[in-house]
């Protein structure tokens, strides 16, 4: 018993000794990494290569690259690209200008300035699904706010949801509520990190406020603004819950994205296999735009220096 328990505390003298209690304090949260994260998306990878359906017993067959193939090779999907293109494209866009004139707004003291900026950091505190719920009750044909307003100002009854424009200028309008904060933030923190006796001295140069804003203010928010288009970017490539709240990827098909898509081929169609191939191929267009992101930041150090 004495050189057994002589040994265990042998054992334990070596595994708690300086060089490997890092590694040892690290180990469970690198275990919860690999089996939360890391394992379902090799297994999802492995997937894509099989003929599998999470509706069937069937034992799956190998199949290459043939899932890829019906992918790339499917109409609807590059469909659910462009309109998934155009929604980033004009959510982030709104979300950097309304985003860029609340900073320009929240850099001046007002009475009543936090007050004010914790109900407009609000919308980013809430969950997609109730920012969902929220703009669709706004929409409804018969007792939503906006219907009622603009109905009053026209004989014919308004439906925003009714047609292709109004559908997608809904989810954009709601995406853009929601994250507009977020990039204020962000525009906030360089306008506040500006110095003051930059202005002060362009003041004594005679500077106009344009040539201010070009020469001074921009260059301390430039690589902030790229940070968030690159952040709202991927994160609106990827945007579900409000459009699936709001339209259903309707009216028809004109607002289902290549998430909404993505689900249906899952979800409702049971096309697991396919589906893992298009999780891949939307996972290899995030990293190529993260990529031109890192890019245009290393050019853009690359000229300063």
């Amino acid at each position: 018993m004495s050189n057994a328990s002589t040994e265990n505390t042998g054992f334990w003298a070596w595994l708690m000794s300086p060089k490997r209690r890092g590694a040892l304090l690290v180990t469970p949260a690198i275990a919860i990494l690999f089996v939360m994260n890391i394992f379902p998306l090799l297994w999802s990878f492995g997937l894509s290569f099989f003929d599998y359906r999470a509706n069937r017993l069937k034992v799956p067959s190998f199949q290459g690259l043939e899932n890829y193939e019906r992918v790339l090779t499917d109409e609807k999907v590059w469909e659910r690209f462009q309109t998934t293109a155009l929604i980033v494209g004009s959510s982030v866009l709104l979300q950097l200008i309304v985003g860029f004139l609340l900073a320009l707004m929240f850099a001046k003291s007002f009475p009543l300035r936090r007050i004010v900026l914790m109900l407009v950091l609000t919308p980013m505190m809430l969950s997609f699904v109730s920012v969902g719920v929220f703009f669709k009750l706004f929409y409804e044909p018969t007792f939503g706010i906006v219907s009622h307003v603009l109905n009053g100002l026209s004989s014919e009854p308004f439906i925003m949801l009714g047609s292709p424009g109004g559908a997608i200028a809904g989810i954009v309008i709601a995406d853009a509520w929601m994250w507009s904060p977020f990039v204020m933030l962000l525009v906030l923190a360089g306008l506040v990190s500006v110095p003051k006796y930059l202005y002060e001295a362009a003041e004594i140069d005679r500077a106009s406020p344009w040539r201010r804003f070009w020469t001074i203010t921009f260059p301390y928010i430039k690589s902030l603004l790229l940070l968030a288009i690159l952040f709202r970017t991927i994160e609106t490539f990827k945007l579900f819950d409000i459009v699936y709240i709001i339209t259903e990827g309707g009216p028809g098909s004109t607002t289902e994205t290549i998430a909404v898509y993505l689900y249906r081929i899952a979800f409702q169609f049971f096309k697991t296999s396919q589906s893992s191939a298009l999780a891949y191929i939307v996972l290899f267009v995030v990293i190529v735009l993260t990529n031109l992101y890192l890019y245009a930041v290393n050019r853009r150090e690359s000229e300063v220096n």
